[in-house]
């Protein structure tokens, strides 16, 4: 894919996805409802937070104590898990394209003075973490415990996208820490609607590409599946 492909891609991602929050914001983070509360919508957060990080506190937090923890989320919606995340941990930083569903996450996190929703541009960090940053001696200043995605890179359809926003993860990423995140790990048939259907990955894809951005894939769950969930730890 070109560059020029590529900021086509994003163009369209931003769009779309700003599209779906302004019809319902809510149901496009998650599907499983058209219509949603705040205590069913948020409690689905919590549930992912008991689920992805209670159930793997040993790979999450190595022995730190959470609310001395800095994470990052990649593809917040509408703010789901940040506000469970912001709950637990220490500070929390979230990112998402869509400037619409921004302003829901900031919304759903408006008592969390520890959270904060940045929109950036949908394929790096940048808007968190300047790559001049460090060049100056502030690295130390911005670097992450913990990067965390869920149900986003399955709607990306462009690997050289999904393997930059991994390679800036572990560009911000302390030494030794996780970036636990989903792919799409089966081929699902796509429509005209491709900022919905991402592309997928096998074992192997999965592999080299943890390989190419210094990262160590110490675990995998669900390859062959929409939720294949990766454990890269920062080499």
């Amino acid at each position: 894919m070109t560059g020029f492909q590529i900021t086509r891609q994003l163009l369209r991602m931003r769009r779309d996805w700003n599209r779906r929050a302004r019809e319902n914001a809510r149901h496009y983070v998650e599907t499983g409802k058209q219509e949603w509360t705040d205590e069913d919508f948020f409690r689905s957060g919590q549930i992912t937070l008991e689920e992805e990080i209670f159930n793997d506190l040993e790979n999450v937090c190595q022995g730190r104590d959470p609310k001395q923890m800095k994470v990052l989320e990649i593809g917040c919606g509408a703010g789901r898990v940040t506000r469970a995340f912001a709950g637990y941990f220490g500070e929390v930083y979230a990112v998402d394209i869509s400037p619409e569903m921004v302003r829901h996450a900031r919304q759903a996190v408006a008592g969390f003075p520890n959270a904060h929703v940045i929109r950036n541009n949908g394929k790096d960090l940048s808007a968190v973490v300047p790559k001049w940053w460090g060049k100056i001696g502030l690295g130390r200043k911005v670097e992450f415990d913990f990067a965390f995605s869920v149900i986003v890179f399955q709607h990306i359809p462009s690997r050289e996208i999904i393997e930059n926003y991994v390679r800036e993860v572990h560009r911000v990423l302390r030494p030794g820490a996780l970036f636990k995140f989903q792919v799409q790990g089966a081929p699902v048939e796509s429509d005209k609607d491709h900022s919905w259907v991402g592309e997928w990955f096998t074992e192997r894809q999965a592999q080299e590409m943890a390989d190419r951005c210094g990262f160590e894939l110490r675990h995998q769950y669900g390859a062959g599946d929409q939720y294949y969930w990766l454990w890269y730890f920062k080499r």
